[in-house]
């Protein structure tokens, strides 16, 4: 090859963003600006949101104590019902209505068809078609998006893959998770200097890993229950075009961010009701929470974690974003789901009920590998129109946690690394 020819993707800046030496380092570049633009911009309209629906509830509660109400109905209504409500709104709005805009505004400007081809390539080693790529950006928004993206993908094979492999990419529900945990017992195994270093590293090692286990999945589905060879990929690059507010606005919030906020809006309230029952329900002192813990804690053990971690995972189900706060009322003992102003609160809360850096990782493991959301199960459901790989995209990120886990945490006890 000639330096005329190494040179000549180059020439344009058009060039630069599908060469093969810099596409996909700008791809992700760009990618984590989108994410720090969207985990950093929400954090004021998320506490407005909360302070302001936390108002009402101080209000709501003023007048339950106003009209003598009896303490259960407040509970199941407010405490219960409304807060986990309030909850999944504060904290699932405003990344939504951040990162949806700027995932829309790359796809009108021409630019989304550019990381499909840089990508194909991967996605065809793992059978699969490359528009995969642009479903799996999405589901860094939200993964019900990312599913209802999948409509893309002409070939029904592929397009299954592409819905059941979906939830390997952390969507904005799990970050706060991920953050929170990553902070505390990643970044907060080194030195001061080095933590927010730290931490980054491992955030971004787990979103590589959400895209390897997308890859390997698809890979092993295409070559079992899902056999087949990927379709061709013909792809128009077309010219880059100046993006239409207008539109970004009415696909980003109408069509992407208010229809997937209302499905989540849907299956919380209900849950808040089974998470308000668990925690208040008690058989000789001891909560309908507590028992089911204590049954879950032996398995809980193998994988890292315990009991409660558990419980929290699968009364997490309507929304990721109430992980943490249900682990906080488990430990506490509450009553109902709440959360700790400052991040030193939490570590000492988790670190006093045996948590160490190896729970942290097998938490941050599973929160990236584990079923769906609610939201995305009935996403999921309406897509495909069968119950069978609804059930389907429930085990299998499930079953991959879950190894994944057992063999990180038994693998660090026999080394007498913890």
């Amino acid at each position: 090859m000639t330096r005329f020819e190494f040179f000549k993707p180059f020439h344009d800046f058009r060039g630069i963003l599908t060469s093969r030496i810099f596409g996909i380092p700008i791809m992700l570049g760009l990618l984590a600006v989108v994410f720090w633009l969207t985990i950093t911009g929400a954090n004021v309209p998320s506490t407005i949101i909360a302070d302001f629906l936390f108002g009402i509830e101080a209000k709501l509660t003023e007048f339950f104590t106003w009209i003598g109400s009896p303490k259960w109905l407040h509970g199941i209504l407010i405490l219960g019902m409304y807060r986990t409500l309030a909850w999944v709104v504060s904290v699932m709005l405003p990344p939504m209505a951040i990162f949806f805009p700027l995932f829309t505004l790359l796809e009108d400007s021409g630019y989304l068809p550019r990381v499909a081809f840089n990508l194909d390539n991967f996605f065809k080693k793992a059978c699969t078609h490359g528009k995969q790529s642009l479903t799996m950006c999405m589901g860094f928004g939200c993964n019900a998006a990312g599913v209802i993206g999948c409509r893309i993908i002409e070939s029904p094979r592929e397009r299954l893959i592409a819905t059941l492999t979906n939830v390997f990419v952390p969507c904005n529900g799990r970050f706060p998770t991920l953050i929170a945990i990553g902070t505390i017992f990643i970044g907060g195994c080194v030195g001061s200097a080095f933590q927010s270093l730290a931490f980054t590293l491992a955030l971004t090692a787990i979103v590589l890993l959400g895209i390897f286990m997308t890859l390997l999945v698809s890979y092993i589905l295409s070559k079992t229950i899902l056999k087949g060879l990927p379709s061709s990929f013909t792809l128009e690059l077309l010219p880059y075009r100046k993006p239409q507010i207008g539109r970004i606005l009415i696909r980003s919030v109408y069509d992407r961010t208010l229809f997937v906020l209302g499905r989540a809006v849907a299956v919380a309230a209900p849950a808040g009701l089974v998470i308000w029952l668990m925690a208040n329900i008690t058989v000789g002192d001891i909560s309908l929470l507590a028992y089911t813990a204590n049954f879950l804690d032996p398995f809980g053990r193998l994988l890292g974690m315990d009991g409660y971690i558990m419980m929290a995972f699968i009364l997490g189900l309507p929304a990721n974003e109430i992980v943490i706060p249900i682990i906080i009322m488990s430990y506490m003992s509450t009553g109902s789901i709440l959360e700790l102003e400052e991040l030193e609160d939490l570590r000492q809360l988790l670190v006093s009920h045996g948590w160490t850096w190896l729970t942290g990782v097998c938490v941050m493991l599973f929160s990236l590998m584990h079923f769906p959301c609610a939201t995305t199960l009935w996403t999921i459901r309406k897509e495909t129109q069968s119950l069978k790989w609804t059930l389907a995209s429930f085990a299998i990120p499930t079953a991959a946690g879950i190894i994944v886990c057992f063999i990180v945490a038994n693998v660090v006890r026999l080394l007498g690394l913890v």
